[in-house]
């Protein structure tokens, strides 16, 4: 049997265990930074100066300080110092200052990006696969150059949305 969980290594209380309390207490408090984490703010190289327990943040590539050695991890200040905690891809945090969600993709965190293979709005869907491009009109006997102008203008907006090619 292993000594910790597979995804967030939280700690088990194995048979024999002295001071079996410090294990629970611990797998605790991974359990506080990992259960819908919300951060300060986006991910940040240095600790803050006077952090307050309970407050969370993601740690930047090549962090300095105390939190050196703990690239893309969640840290948060208890306390007894700062914990950190790796998250598996697909784990989501919440941006307090910016109020976007933030995804890590096991590699990176992306801010304010939502992956969806499409959005449904009361059950239908709204927005799905991107579709091909909408030529420009052309020719006709009766050139309605305003027509021409909102046409183009609504296939630039789909465009611009990445809705279409």
């Amino acid at each position: 049997m292993a000594d910790t969980t597979p995804r967030f290594a939280l700690p088990f209380i194995l048979p024999g265990q002295a001071q079996k309390e410090l294990f629970h207490n611990e797998a605790l408090a991974r359990i506080d930074i990992a259960l819908h984490p919300a951060v300060e703010g986006p991910p940040a190289a240095e600790p803050p100066p006077a952090p307050v327990p309970g407050e969370c943040w993601i740690v930047a590539p090549a962090a300095g300080g105390d939190w050196t050695g703990n690239d893309d991890k969640l840290a948060m200040w208890t306390l007894s110092g700062w914990r950190f905690l790796a998250l598996p891809p697909g784990a989501s945090a919440w941006n307090k200052a910016a109020a976007v969600p933030l995804l890590w993709d096991g590699y990176q965190w992306r801010e304010g990006e939502l992956a969806s293979a499409g959005l449904l709005v009361n059950g239908m869907r709204v927005v799905g696969p991107r579709q091909p491009g909408v030529p420009s009109p052309s020719g006709g006997t009766i050139i309605d150059e305003e027509a021409r102008m909102a046409i183009n203008a609504l296939t630039a907006a789909l465009m611009s949305h990445g809705l279409i090619e």
